[in-house]
C-alpha cells in the first residue's frame, strides 16, 4: 500500500481520501501559439544577462586563468628556510589562530 504525503503534517499516513488534499498549482503555463500548432518549442525565447553578471562572468573566468599557487612566493619563503633567515612572527601567527576560531565559532 503507497503512503501519501501531502505536506500538511497529517498523521493518518495509510489515508488516500484525495479530497483532503489541496490542488497544488506548478506554475506552468500553457504551451505558446506557435509550439501548439507546430509541436516545436517557440524561438522567440530571449535571454538577457545584467551589467554585474557580465561582470561577475568577466572575473570568473580572469581568476580561472591565474595559477592557484605563486610559484614565486613559495620558492622565495623556500629558500629563506634553506639558509636560514626566515623569521616566523610568532604574535601575528597567534592573532591569524585567534581569528580563525573566532570565525569558526560563529
Amino acid at each position: 500500500m503507497p503512503i501519501e504525503i501531502t505536506g500538511q503534517g497529517n498523521n493518518n499516513l495509510g489515508s488516500n481520501n484525495r479530497t483532503e488534499r489541496p490542488e497544488v498549482n506548478a506554475g506552468r503555463r500553457d504551451p505558446a501559439n506557435s509550439q501548439q500548432s507546430n509541436g516545436r518549442p517557440s524561438t522567440a525565447d530571449t535571454v538577457s544577462l545584467t551589467e554585474t553578471s557580465s561582470q561577475l562572468r568577466s572575473l570568473e573566468n580572469t581568476l580561472a586563468e591565474l595559477p592557484v599557487v605563486d610559484t614565486q612566493r613559495v620558492e622565495s619563503i623556500r629558500q629563506s628556510i634553506a639558509d636560514g633567515s626566515y623569521q616566523v612572527n610568532a604574535a601575528r601567527v597567534a592573532d591569524q589562530l585567534i581569528n580563525l576560531e573566532r570565525t569558526l565559532d560563529q
